[in-house]
């Protein structure tokens, strides 16, 4: 990969670090100020809010998508599609957020098991939790458009100082006022419009927009025309990404949701890695050719395969120790299983992501859209019956399973040379199987770190053997260390 390309993933990989670091930080602090129950429900809060990012309308990836095509001209394009996008995702927000409102009274009442006293407390914040669906819709066009010129270095800055809020401010309204619903979620939007705010003007200078335009029919139609295929991705994306949480809720109560919820939420910063690599893969890839694409994608997966694995294989021996610090012992059994299953799934989506974005990135988002949309009733059913009879431990392993398919079926769509990636993928992923079964079977802290060493070099030897982008990558980092 170029320079530029790997310099990117680098900014892309530090911004994410720290939000990292403060969300787990402040976990504790919240689960000691509001209680299991407290946080359960807050998490399914979010989970709602997180259906309505469908009325994003794949607004945000269209808008980068677009831009990205067209950085460089001086006719005012870019103004136009941006001005345009802000318009089309605010007026979806508004609606989205009268839906919230008027439909969130009977999911509280009707749709998930929480005690009288804490639905009062989230009827009473309604009005906060419509108002953060069009301030959402807004801001994730805001994002597009910055990172379509690339401009990460802002927009990570931007990202961190937003998290620090959400996190903060938050905690100390429970802290100084009450650990009442009523107050945190309200806090945690006026973080959100901040940080909005923030990100926007950011934007506004990175795109070098001097006037405000009235936005035009046939621009909002020709977004609307790329992104109506990421809106249905992204809405059955969603849909699967909240459901679990939701069945859980609605089938065993409020403390599983914190019980599954917990590891999740601590596993997927995983993502860091995956998540900076697609932030700086997608203006690129849609600004490529087919051909140098593909190139760029096969590079990828193979980077993202060796850096990637060992990192995966550290978290599977490492999670229940550090859960028994972080949280205690209790919470540390209860969520350790269910954690290591989901590390698994993690690893298998970063995988399947970078050929998504490939397959959306050229102009081919219908078939992602209709891959995702296809498994849905499946997946439903699946989970459905595996929390019935498995609970927490049976959502995780579908989850796995959906990750397996969803990368597949994404192989398949995105017309690459298959042989050569499923043979690498499969023998990183027999790395991971066997690591995860060690895990939970190696008890004795210094044997599990010995052999989770061991497990990680033969893993990194492995990768250098078959990667010649990771050797690559190796040999710049080693001419970068002084040397005497």
């Amino acid at each position: 990969m170029e320079k530029s390309i790997l310099k990117n993933i680098a900014i892309n990989f530090a911004g994410s670090v720290v939000p990292t670091f403060i969300s787990l930080a402040t976990v504790p602090a919240y689960l000691h100020l509001m209680g299991v129950d407290r946080y359960g429900v807050i998490n399914l809060v979010w989970a709602l809010i997180g259906y309505f990012s469908v009325l994003d309308l794949g607004t945000s990836l269209a808008t980068e998508n677009q831009i990205a095509k067209v950085r460089d001209a001086d006719d005012g394009s870019v103004e136009r599609i941006f001005w345009s996008a802000c318009a089309l995702n605010l007026g979806t927000g508004i609606i989205g957020g009268l839906i919230v409102y008027f439909g969130a009274f009977l999911y509280i009442q009707h749709g998930v098991k929480i005690e009288p006293a804490f639905q009062r407390e989230v009827m009473a914040s309604l009005p906060w939790i419509a108002i953060a669906v069009p301030l959402a819709n807004v801001t994730w066009v805001f994002a597009g458009a910055i990172t379509a010129v690339e401009r990460f270095a802002s927009f990570n800055t931007n990202q961190t100082i937003g998290t620090i809020l959400f996190q903060v401010l938050p905690l100390a309204a429970i802290y100084f006022i009450s650990p009442s619903l009523a107050v945190a979620i309200p806090a945690a939007v006026c973080a959100r419009l901040i940080a909005g705010v923030m990100l926007g003007m950011a934007t506004w200078r990175a795109l070098n927009i001097r006037r405000v335009c009235k936005p035009e029919w046939p621009v909002i139609a020709e977004l609307f025309g790329y992104g109506r295929w990421l809106l249905l991705f992204s809405g059955a994306g969603m849909i699967s990404q909240t459901l679990d949480r939701v069945l859980i809720g609605s089938m065993l109560g409020a403390r599983f949701v914190a019980y599954y919820a917990t590891p999740q939420n601590l596993v997927n910063r995983l993502n860091i890695l995956p998540g900076a690599m697609l932030r700086t893969l997608f203006p690129r890839l849609s600004a490529s050719a087919r051909e140098d694409a593909d190139q760029l994608a096969r590079g990828a997966l193979a980077f993202l395969n060796g850096a990637f694995t060992p990192c995966v294989i550290v978290a599977l021996f490492a999670l229940e120790p550090f859960l028994t610090i972080w949280l205690g012992a209790q919470m540390a059994v209860a969520c350790a299983p269910v954690g290591r299953i989901l590390i698994v799934g993690v690893w298998l989506a970063g995988q399947s992501s970078i050929l998504g974005i490939l397959i959306q990135a050229q102009a081919n988002p219908a078939a992602v859209a209709k891959v995702s949309w296809i498994q849905l009733p499946v997946f439903i059913g699946a989970l459905w019956l595996s929390i019935h009879f498995f609970g927490i431990a049976g959502a995780a392993s579908v989850i796995v399973v959906k990750a397996l398919f969803d990368y597949c079926a994404f192989l398949y769509f995105s017309r690459l040379h298959v042989k050569t990636i499923v043979a690498n993928m499969l023998a990183h992923l027999a790395f991971l199987v066997l690591a995860s079964v060690l895990a939970g079977l190696v008890e004795a802290l210094p044997v599990a770190a010995v052999v989770g060493a061991v497990l990680v070099a033969a893993n990194l030897g492995w990768s250098l053997h078959v990667s010649s982008e990771l050797r690559s990558v190796l040999k710049k980092g080693l001419r970068r260390v002084p040397i005497g």
